[in-house]
């Protein structure tokens, strides 16, 4: 493989029409496993980000239990979650959607860089309160795509981060999504809230499961809440005890 594909894989660029899908996405993972450069600063030889860009961009910020909106240093809960009490128990995000978690995110979601998973696995591993909901929930639940954009981008960005995270306790087919609907980053808040309605089931062959359980979601961002509330709705409806929602980004 010459230094132009190498180049190609390693910036992210858009690959040609003729190469198979699959073989792209074996090429990428192969790629994403090596050492090389850090996707931030590119010190040389580094993981996907180095420890000093974790250290000067991934500090803990106080946030909202509920949401994980970041929130003033001595506040607990939002406004509008003391208001409208949200059906998560607790909710973590490791980072602000910003730069440079932002790049890294639509690069591993959008630009078939799966093997990003490790390192922002990690990053969740670093954030307070993340190991403890993990060492604590009995059930760890990504949160599903529909068949339709499953097969559009060709891995679900939420199970690779649950099974690096709990790979004993991850199960991927107990929550199904249902019904597909616009990206949620393309939606005003009232219509994120809205176009969720039933958006998400549990498997009634594992209903049983639930039933008493301390469960963990696991998504990637968290923009208005509706993906990860209309889930939890889901799962408090057949039986969840305590539901921790945790993401790599919550946006401000």
């Amino acid at each position: 493989m010459g230094t132009d594909w190498v180049d190609m894989v390693r910036e992210g660029r858009k690959w040609p029409e003729y190469i198979d899908s699959m073989v792209r996405r074996t090429i990428q993972r192969l790629f994403d496993a090596l050492p090389s450069q850090c996707l931030v600063c590119h010190a040389w030889p580094s993981q996907a980000v180095c420890e000093v860009c974790v250290n000067r961009f991934a500090q803990p910020r106080p946030r909202c239990r509920s949401c994980a909106l970041a929130l003033a240093a001595s506040v607990e809960q939002c406004g509008e979650c003391i208001k409208h009490a949200p059906p998560l128990d607790q909710c973590l995000a490791a980072v602000s959607y910003e730069y440079p978690w932002s790049d890294l995110i639509v690069g591993y979601k959008f630009r078939e860089h799966p093997g990003r998973a490790s390192a922002l696995a990690l990053l969740l591993r670093s954030t307070p309160w993340v190991e403890p909901a993990l060492d604590a929930a009995d059930l760890v639940l990504p949160m599903p795509l529909s068949d339709a954009r499953l097969q559009t981008r060709g891995f679900n960005q939420a199970l690779l981060l649950a099974r690096q995270l709990a790979p004993e306790k991850t199960v991927p087919r107990l929550l199904l999504r249902i019904k597909d609907t616009a990206p949620q980053s393309s939606l005003r808040r009232s219509a994120r809230l809205n176009s969720l309605n039933d958006a998400f089931a549990v498997d009634p062959l594992q209903h049983r499961r639930l039933k008493g359980a301390r469960l963990v979601l696991i998504d990637d961002v968290m923009t208005s809440g509706a993906s990860l509330f209309g889930a939890a709705r889901a799962l408090r409806a057949a039986g969840a005890a305590h539901i921790t929602g945790v993401v790599i980004a919550r946006t401000e």
